[in-house]
């Protein structure tokens, strides 16, 4: 057990220097990879991704897809982000972007957006992800845990092997409940604060997030209980949503342009 702490602490201290803060909240975060490492991991999963899929051939969806990804990314001010925006044919109900402002809207999706504004409220959420740099720090926690796990298995290295499983098995549980899983909810939790912010930005009525997410629970089969989710249940994000609208309001009624809910997407 000396060993494990000692370990700790020495880990620690290592850390420290490589705890960066998410731009827009504050939020303190543990990052051991740089942006170039992230962004390379990002292109090649994108490459690889859309190598395996296959692309809209309607002109209309993917051209409004892009005319609402180009206005997210106008108003995060990402010049070392190289964007792109594609809508990918399949059933998921799901958006993506990856390190390096790699987005993609799969078609499943579009019934639940309905709007341009449905649209730019996932995609602001997906675009904060990599804003927030989210998969990078996500790595950094794996990386994190892992070095935990070995420090655990050195400390019961003496021990019996029902000992030793028993230890590994606890560890791994708490692990991803007690860390893994709360810090993906705080993750969506932060995209969904800061996508509303980048849609208002963007000219679009950030309160249609808010009927988003009711549509996506109507449409949504039952769920495991949010401790054991990489997500915050749906009520929960159509109440914070609903108290952060005040300043997303704000920033859409000041804006030189307001685009409402823009073109229907049905």
């Amino acid at each position: 057990m000396r060993r494990i702490l000692i370990l700790g602490v020495l880990f620690a201290a290592m850390m420290c220097p490589a705890c960066t803060k998410v731009e827009g909240t504050g939020r303190s975060q543990l990052m051991l990879l740089s942006q170039n490492q992230e962004q390379q991991l990002g292109e090649d999963a994108y490459r690889q991704i859309l190598a395996d899929s296959t692309l809209s051939n309607d002109p209309r969806l993917t051209s409004i897809v892009r005319r609402v990804g180009e206005r997210i990314a106008a108003v995060v001010d990402r010049p070392n982000f190289v964007w792109e925006f594609n809508l990918i044919e399949s059933d998921q109900v799901n958006a993506f972007c990856l390190p390096g402002g790699k987005i993609a809207v799969f078609t499943g999706i579009l019934p639940i957006m309905q709007n341009e504004a449905g649209m730019a409220a996932v995609m602001g959420h997906e675009v904060a992800h990599a804003v927030a740099r989210h998969g990078g720090e996500r790595v950094s926690q794996g990386i994190l845990a892992n070095l935990a796990g070995q420090a655990v298995a050195v400390g019961f290295r003496n021990a019996s092997p029902a000992a030793q499983e028993a230890a590994m098995a606890a560890y791994g549980l708490g692990a991803n409940v007690g860390v893994m899983l709360p810090f993906s909810r705080a993750h969506e939790s932060e995209a969904d604060s800061l996508g509303i912010i980048y849609a208002a930005k963007a000219g679009y009525d950030p309160r249609e997030a808010v009927e988003l997410w009711r549509r996506m629970k109507a449409a949504s089969g039952q769920r495991p209980p949010e401790f054991l989710s990489t997500h915050p249940s749906t009520d929960r994000r159509i109440v914070d949503l609903q108290s952060q609208m005040g300043g997303a309001m704000q920033i859409y009624e000041s804006g030189v342009v307001q685009y409402g809910l823009g073109e229907d997407l049905r």
